[in-house]
């Protein structure tokens, strides 16, 4: 089965962020999202998740009137935003090496959970880092998560909520979307350093989505598999840090 949907900012207005899903599969009942920023700790989460899990590519998201970039690897492009599932698991993983500024937020958020809604997708789960002044014992992973998912995933894990504060960009329109609808969803939080990628931060967030999923997770390799793509993270970061910073979510949303 094809499934290509096209969902715009604004119909009517031509320059503004839009983003197109090709899905080539049904996809799974819950949906684990890593983008491009803070440190890429969720995002190398959800790399990683891939690689161990042994997922394959599915489908992917492109964009019109916004920057954007094409990854590359032994030669051969690819899309920076791609699915990844296999059949006898019900995640699919969406990773996203685009930077999606302030001003495409939205845009992103309503592709994605209009396409979640008309595909039966039930969950959305966030994993990201935060650039939050912490000491060593703030070296947890946090969830912010809606009342459905948190009575269906949370009330029996070790994992502690985010106090107070503000989300925004993409993280906080899929939970906004979700108050209001059948769609459950949480973002898990944890502090990140400087260093690209923070290994011990992406770790945290496997630990997190690994002890809510059941993942039976091999976390070991991943200091190797983090050395591996370091050099390739730390250009993209380089971008992530070149976008103006009227386009940067804020970092003083969470207490």
């Amino acid at each position: 089965m094809t499934d290509a949907n096209r969902f715009a900012a604004d119909p009517l207005t031509h320059d503004e962020p839009d983003f197109s899903i090709t899905h080539e599969t049904d996809p799974s009942g819950v949906l684990v999202a890593g983008f491009s920023s803070f440190g890429l700790a969720g995002l190398t989460a959800v790399d990683y998740l891939v690689d161990r899990l042994d997922l394959h590519e599915t489908g992917h998201i492109t964009v019109d009137s916004l920057p954007s970039i094409t990854p590359f690897e032994n030669g051969h492009p690819r899309h920076h935003t791609r699915f990844f599932s296999r059949d006898d698991l019900d995640i699919t993983v969406l990773t996203g090496e685009l930077y999606v500024p302030q001003l495409a937020a939205d845009a992103l958020t309503t592709a994605i959970t209009d396409w979640t809604a008309e595909n039966g997708v039930q969950e959305i789960a966030v994993p990201a880092g935060i650039p939050l002044a912490h000491g060593p014992d703030d070296h947890r992973t946090f969830y912010i998560a809606t009342p459905d998912y948190h009575e269906k995933r949370l009330t029996d894990r070790d994992i502690p909520p985010m106090g107070s504060g503000f989300l925004d960009g993409v993280n906080a329109g899929i939970l906004e979307h979700a108050i209001d609808t059948d769609l459950a969803a949480a973002t898990y939080v944890t502090p990140v350093h400087a260093e690209v990628p923070d290994v011990e931060a992406s770790l945290r967030l496997l630990d997190a989505l690994d002890a809510v999923y059941d993942l039976d997770l091999d976390t070991e390799p991943l200091q190797q598999f983090a050395k591996q793509v370091r050099d390739y993270y730390a250009e993209l970061n380089a971008r992530v840090e070149d976008i103006d910073d009227s386009q940067r979510p804020d970092d003083r949303m969470y207490m």
